[in-house]
């Protein structure tokens, strides 16, 4: 296993990249730790699968460099850096046996026949293939042939990083659940640094100790799930983590106060003059909104139950703001009005946190 750390790196697919929107990959600097277990999130097209294979060296990135416990691996061809890669599509030979799959990677490595056995039984039970070891992998179905895949993934006991590029697109939800589960689980157990890559937040906070948030190109924020979630740095971290996600509502400068409408609005975030002319926002999350006897006043559009809340969609002028609420609450019936949690609402300015 090893440190990985990304440091200057830039890439683009175009020969003489003139503008932002030439670099598949801005100006990003990482270290993953040894042994965590990490996400990239982000809407497809934002740079996640590049940068995954940036780092197992199946792509050259135009500027930086790639360092395993600080040793730079750009020149190190892919079977030299010691990465096992899960793709979003099962590679499975088919012609093999489940048995035969798992072992292939090991025999490749020159294993004696004995310490292959055990480690793919060992492996086997670990994603539940044990009954179907002897089976075809040709007649298995699309799910049965991705836990083969990760069950490659794993079974190697010299790597570096196990590496998962959208490994569950093509498992059926209920078993999408499970075998979310069953990757923590193996976190666990077998201590391999994983670095797991998706556009569902809901895998994401599930896999990760830690998640780096991406967007065309960007790192926004790299944290826990619940640091995302508390005190996102972004408008779209918080916009794009949570269900629904961050109120992101326009406001003005008022000397050193963020006002709606005519609305003064006291937040954690303290503005400045420095900050007159720029793009301003206040972010906060529908969790900590409540009703309230004055406060800013709202007109309710809709009502959702889900389960034991409510998600209440406000309208104040010309912005929507939603707010959870318990099931039991009861709805104004006029002159609503919506009180902020000041501790838990944010300042931005051009997007980013103040």
């Amino acid at each position: 296993m090893a440190n990985i750390k990304l440091e200057g790196l830039r890439h683009s697919y175009v020969d003489n990249p003139k503008n932002d929107e030439d670099w598949a990959l801005k100006q990003i600097d990482l270290e993953w730790e040894d042994g965590g277990a990490y996400a990239l999130l982000g809407p497809s097209g934002c740079g996640k699968t590049t940068l995954l294979n940036i780092i197992s060296g199946l792509l050259q990135p135009s500027h930086g460099s790639i360092k395993f416990d600080d040793s730079e691996v750009n020149q190190i061809s892919t079977d030299k850096r010691d990465i096992a890669q899960v793709f979003q599509f099962p590679v499975v030979y088919d012609t093999m046996s489940v048995y035969d799959n798992l072992a292939f990677p090991l025999r490749n490595f020159g294993l004696d026949e004995a310490a292959v056995n055990d480690r793919v039984m060992e492996i086997a039970e670990l994603v539940e293939l044990t009954p179907m070891l002897a089976y075809r992998a040709s007649g298995l179905t699309a799910g049965d042939k991705q836990k083969i895949s990760l069950g490659r993934g794993l079974v190697r006991t010299k790597v570096n990083a196990i590496l998962f590029d959208e490994p569950l697109t093509v498992i059926d939800p209920h078993l999408k659940w499970q075998l979310r589960s069953k990757l923590k689980k193996l976190h666990q157990l077998l201590n391999r640094t994983m670095i797991y890559v998706t556009h569902d937040q809901t895998e994401a906070l599930t896999f990760a100790d830690k998640v780096v948030v991406m967007n065309f190109g960007e790192v926004l924020q790299i944290g826990t799930p619940v640091e995302l979630f508390e005190k996102p740095k972004h408008t779209f971290v918080g916009h794009f983590i949570g269900s629904p996600g961050m109120n992101i509502l326009p406001c003005k400068l008022d000397g050193d106060n963020a006002k709606l409408g005519k609305h003064i609005i006291e937040t954690a975030s303290q503005l400045t003059q420095n900050h007159k002319g720029r793009k301003l926002e206040i972010g906060v999350r529908p969790e900590f909104i409540k009703f309230s006897d004055d406060g800013l006043p709202v007109s309710i559009v809709k009502v959702s139950n889900v389960g034991h809340a409510q998600i209440v969609e406000t309208s104040f002028e010309d912005h929507k703001i939603k707010l959870i609420i318990d099931e039991d609450v009861v709805l104004p019936s006029n002159n609503a009005h919506l009180s902020f949690n000041k501790e838990k609402t944010y300042l931005y300015a051009d997007g980013w946190l103040v």
